[in-house]
């Protein structure tokens, strides 16, 4: 069986107790709205490094994937590790402007992220 071309892995970031909270937050989204997510991932897994309107730098190691979904707009944070994708942080948007604590939540986590593998 021929292996696909990918550029990225993709892995889900993991706290210290073992949690994949964007795993935990795309299982609650409804069966479309995980296919639109998970087939933007996909794209960007194939096709690094991309820009806009897929994906958008946010701030130094942390990009986002912009979904556009029926009844919404998605984000997923991430940050590149050689050829993984660490997938930190997904919600759904309510506003035209990220909201501060979701960026303060992806930073956070993209902090532990690069600590904990040193």
């Amino acid at each position: 069986m021929e292996q696909p071309n990918f550029i990225l892995v993709v892995n889900f970031y993991q706290t210290d107790a073992g949690n994949e909270p964007v795993r935990d937050w795309l299982r609650e989204l409804p069966r479309n709205d995980k296919r639109i997510i998970g087939e933007d991932i996909k794209t960007a897994q194939f096709g690094w490094p991309l820009g806009m309107p897929l994906i958008r730098k946010m701030e130094k190691n942390l990009w986002e994937v912009r979904s556009s979904l029926p009844d919404g707009i998605a984000r997923v944070f991430f940050t590149v590790d050689v050829n993984r994708m660490i997938l930190l942080h997904g919600f759904i948007k309510k506003s035209h402007k990220t909201p501060q604590n979701e960026l303060n939540t992806a930073m956070t986590r993209l902090g532990n992220y690069w600590r904990n593998k040193l």
